[in-house]
């Protein structure tokens, strides 16, 4: 995929809100840090004080308090209002936010065998507690009375539209729904909350599970040395001594496949990494996806839609599952085709040395980079002697984001972290007031799910007085002690990518916990994020950060122009793969219940034939059985957004180079038209309020390099 892949992660509370009003009495103990708010600055999470045996007791109470609230509210004798309703809601679930954020944080950042036995166990009853929120039929005519005179209220423009989202909200989660048709509703989301959890355990596990164990030096030969004292490192720490170990991380494609020389440890890497969530054993998820494919659709029928595509994608811009059908395949025979041509310049490179061979997909990371360097005269490698971590961050990513919006960042070390590698940074607005604190935690580790990501453990509310906590989260591969952290080229657009979200949250001026930073649609979600990443070559953003770790030298002229003219290189590839994964996940989300396929991997196969995809040299992304994104990760139908939401990023880079670049001009508008606003309006209307049109796909299919097909 071209785009670096981020999971946006939202705190897993159970009702909108984000906040509350003051809860009922509390029966949790008064030493569990979550009884009461932070008293850190903006409410950050006292990570220090929090230990697994304090998530069980708080979420109990969460739900008991929550369920008590809601219930008030539903059976509240005065007649409805927008405050004694809405606003109430938008208040109410304090605790609940408290410890699902830090659960969410953990489970995902720092996890260990406590914490994945508990959200087993937490999964279904989350599910339940929301359901009896969503269904409750009280409550939701409390909400349709105020609906359907929302136009009569008097209220502001934010108003008005909080009341049309908790409509659409209760409606699409069955409240329209008979008693008995609600239970089986019920039912369902319980499984499917279950499903999904085992699934995301399942790739997790796996992943840890999971490695290429080889006996000797020889068979790594590519790798650096320190890299391969690493793999001797990781292969002691399993009870390996003697052997090398490489862990497969999320993706299909694995980055030691672009330096391995042995083309015997390339297949076996990439087979291992294929087969994952496909071979038996107790990480198999064939029938985890089976069952979570058939329930959905199910669940998409009890609610009046032919498959869980058209539930999914009537709330999202897209609309509807011809519009996302048609984008796919627009771009799918001419990525192909490119990527095609892109082989044949592999096998060419492969046929130029001795004892050639039929190119295979394990081989198509280490010759891609042979071409390159042949055409462009430089490899990957070059670059990332230019590309250290903090210069990247301090004089990259926080440099551009001061040209753009005048913002500003000071490093503090007094704030309590959960891994010592967390960074934290208060951040200043133009004006010298702090608008947020914002954490950055780079690397990898065994107790972290795969991937990059953005989350808020404290969303921007006027409504609550609350100022934005925003994390980042990469997955770096950590250096030795004592040696710099070097990023690849794509690891350094990852962080400008997951920065782009940052901003989303960190900008957020709205009154409703609802509307807070990224709360907007799923195939949005993405757009400003892809935005931010054009800083990354932006001549002067570049220039002030791409110099050489040890002598401070910049990049050479001459290299910056390679990496330029470079851009579109192995274009066919990125796209290709992007593709397979989003065609797969519409495939199964567009199935009807009477239509699940009994065979997970020949579906698979059969699909991507269908859809013209089929091209060996280009796995998908993700297969499915370690398809997080979908079957675990909020993606469900909706992976198609990376692509939807570039061709925004492309239309919006092309309106900032017509007005002048990065500027504060640029960036303050950019700022209040759209980063500030977040879910307060029609996504689209607010990009048309941005950019003063709607966007057009040709600045993307220029950027893709597929305007010639």
């Amino acid at each position: 995929m071209i785009r670096p892949h981020i999971l946006l992660v939202a705190a897993a509370s159970a009702v909108a809100s984000m906040a509350a009003v003051a809860a009922p009495a509390s029966m949790l103990a008064a030493s569990n840090p979550f009884a009461r708010p932070s008293t850190l600055p903006l409410q950050y999470p006292a990570w220090d004080k929090i230990r697994n045996e304090h998530f069980a007791p708080a979420f109990a109470e969460a739900m008991r308090q929550e369920a008590l609230e809601i219930e008030a509210i539903a059976n509240n004798k005065a007649a409805p209002t927008f405050e004694n309703t809405i606003v109430a809601m938008e208040r109410s679930g304090q605790l609940m936010n408290r410890v699902s954020t830090a659960f969410g944080t953990l489970t995902g950042s720092y996890t260990n065998d406590t914490l994945i036995a508990l959200a087993r166990d937490l999964a279904p009853k989350l599910s339940a507690h929301n359901d009896a929120i969503r269904l409750n039929p009280k409550l939701y005519a409390r909400i349709k009375s105020l609906y359907e005179r929302r136009a009569k209220l008097g209220l502001d423009a934010e108003s008005q539209y909080l009341i049309e989202r908790y409509h659409t909200d209760f409606v699409r989660a069955g409240a329209r729904l008979n008693d008995a048709d609600k239970q089986k509703l019920k039912e369902m989301n319980g499984q499917l909350a279950a499903l999904s959890t085992q699934f995301a355990q399942n790739v997790l596990k796996e992943a840890n599970a999971s490695a290429l164990v080889v006996d000797t030096r020889a068979e790594l030969a590519g790798m650096s040395d320190k890299q391969i004292d690493a793999a001797a490192l990781e292969a002691k720490k399993r009870g390996l001594d003697g052997k090398f170990v490489i862990p497969v991380v999320n993706t299909t494609q694995q980055a030691h496949l672009a330096v391995l020389s042995n083309r015997a440890t390339r297949e076996k890497l990439l087979a291992a990494s294929m087969a994952r969530g496909s071979r038996g054993g107790e990480f198999d998820n064939r029938e985890v996806v089976l069952k979570l494919a058939k329930l959905r659709a199910e669940r998409a029928v009890l609610l009046g839609y032919p498959n869980h595509a058209a539930y999914n994608l009537e709330d999202q811009t897209a609309k509807t599952t011809g519009a996302v059908n048609g984008l796919l395949a627009e771009f799918a025979r001419p990525a192909v085709n490119n990527a095609r041509k892109e082989a044949a310049e592999i096998q060419k490179a492969i046929d130029a040395e001795k004892g050639g061979f039929q190119a295979g997909p394990q081989d198509w990371g280490f010759y891609s980079d042979k071409v390159r360097a042949a055409r462009y005269a430089f490899d990957a490698n070059q670059l990332k002697p230019y590309f250290e971590l903090n210069r990247v961050l301090q004089d990259g990513v926080f440099f551009a984001a001061n040209k753009e919006f005048g913002i500003s960042f000071k490093e503090r070390k007094d704030l309590p972290t959960y891994d010592p590698d967390v960074r934290v940074f208060d951040v200043f607005d133009h004006d010298g007031k702090q608008l947020a604190i914002f954490t950055l935690d780079p690397y990898a580790r065994a107790t972290k799910r795969g991937g990059a990501w953005a989350n808020a453990w404290v969303p921007q509310s006027k409504l609550m007085g609350t100022k934005p906590v925003i994390a980042n989260n990469l997955n770096i591969a950590k250096p030795a002690a004592g040696e710099p952290t070097l990023l690849t080229y794509d690891e350094v657009r990852t962080t400008f990518h997951e920065f782009g979200h940052a901003l989303h949250g960190m900008f957020s001026d709205v009154k409703y916990p609802r509307f807070a930073g990224s709360r907007v649609p799923r195939d949005y979600v993405e757009f400003p994020s892809q935005v931010n990443e054009m800083w990354m070559t932006w001549p002067e953003v570049l220039a002030n950060y791409a110099r050489h770790y040890q002598t401070g030298e910049p990049m050479p002229a001459a290299l910056l122009d390679k990496v330029q003219a470079s851009q579109q290189f192995n274009e066919g590839f990125r796209t290709t793969e992007y593709l397979a994964a989003a065609l797969l996940d519409q495939a199964w989300h567009q199935l009807a219940p009477d239509q699940i396929p009994t065979d997970v991997l020949a579906f698979e196969a059969a699909a991507l034939k269908k859809a013209g995809v089929d091209f060996d040299m280009v796995p998908p992304r993700y297969r499915t059985t370690y398809f997080s994104h979908t079957f675990a990760g909020g993606y469900a139908a909706g992976y198609y957004g990376y692509l939807w939401a570039e061709k925004l990023d492309a239309d919006t880079v092309n309106w900032f180079k017509e007005n002048g670049g990065l500027t504060r001009k640029n960036g303050d508008h950019f700022r209040k038209t759209l980063l500030s606003r977040g879910g307060t309006l029609d996504a689209m209307q607010m990009y048309r309020n941005f950019s003063g049109r709607d966007a057009q796909v040709r600045p993307l299919l220029e950027r893709r390099g597929l305007t010639g097909e």
